[in-house]
């Protein structure tokens, strides 16, 4: 069935708007061409989102040829505002950006161990909000945590997982609660992923898998250019593989066994000390044997994940 005329405006408003938002200012013959529409069309949505206030002029193209220049539309970068938030286990980070991603205010603060799950999640908000005033916004359109955990595919929530803060589930409840913005949140090395993806060494795949080496091991999953969580959000928990040269077998609950007893950061850790090596130097120490028993640590788990998603 084909679309009325409204829902064609609105997919094609959104289509050009991505692309301002993806590409940069583009004219509109270059709109015409990215988005594959007719002149007159393009020519009553740039008119559409220009009464809107969603793109404005931002300067000429052509200037090298003759006749007259083509207008560069843009977005209207304070149009909305957006904060981040890197949640981790004993801090949390925000920075607060333009809708192009242009950052505007940053702030860091840490959260001791011993601070109850209250105090730790009224300090995460306020560090929000002070950092919001700083950069001069009043309301802010989407909030994005990222935060280490599993995500519930059916609930888009951050699962209760053992061994991390009991505050980081709760403070997604409380931004939600509070603010007047859309509230996301996601696995921190899926949101490497989407980096990796949208601007970094993946653009233009994909299917890939990104592995993220720390105090735990996990990995991203794009296949077909969207990110798979899996049925239960566990996809990517690849510290929990069994593999050769580990103590044993991982359990339903604990990751001792699996691959995250060869490339934690505690492995990783104790391989370069086993080495001669200063532990905090040894991956930019250029020591060959380190880095290729590291290596070979790390394609006992990437061949697996290989072999399997392949």
């Amino acid at each position: 069935m084909a679309a009325s005329p409204s829902t064609a405006r609105a997919i094609n408003d959104r289509l050009a708007l991505r692309l301002l938002q993806d590409e940069g200012p583009l004219t509109a013959a270059q709109l015409k061409t990215l988005t594959g529409l007719s002149r007159p069309t393009v020519a009553d949505l740039v008119d559409r989102l220009s009464g809107s206030g969603l793109v404005h002029v931002v300067g000429e193209a052509g200037a090298e040829r003759r006749g007259p220049n083509a207008k560069l539309y843009g977005l209207v970068a304070d149009r909305a505002h957006l904060a981040a938030l890197d949640v981790r286990t004993r801090s949390v980070a925000v920075t607060v950006t333009d809708l192009l991603g242009t950052p505007l205010a940053e702030a860091t603060a840490p959260v001791g161990e011993d601070a109850g799950t209250g105090p730790a999640v009224e300090k995460a908000v306020a560090l929000l909000e002070r950092t919001a005033k700083e950069a001069g916004v009043e309301r802010l359109h989407s909030v994005a945590v990222g935060a280490p955990g599993l995500i519930d595919p059916e609930t888009g929530e951050l699962r209760d997982t053992t061994g991390l803060p009991a505050w980081h589930r709760r403070l997604v409840a409380v931004l939600q609660e509070r603010l007047p913005a859309q509230v996301l949140v996601e696995n921190e090395t899926n949101l490497a992923a989407v980096a990796e993806l949208r601007e970094g060494a993946a653009v233009g795949r994909e299917d890939f898998v990104l592995l993220w080496l720390g105090l735990g091991i996990g990995a991203a999953v794009v296949l077909g250019g969207r990110l798979r969580r899996g049925a239960s959000g566990g996809a990517g928990e690849i510290g929990f593989l069994p593999v050769p040269g580990t103590s044993g077998l991982p359990s339903a609950t604990g990751c001792d066994g699996g691959f995250h007893e060869l490339v934690s950061t505690v492995a990783v850790e104790a391989l370069a000390a086993a080495h001669g090596l200063d532990p905090a130097r040894a991956l930019t120490s250029g020591h060959g044997p380190f880095l290729d028993a590291l290596a070979r640590r790390l394609a006992v788990g990437a061949a697996a994940v290989a072999a399997v998603l392949d």
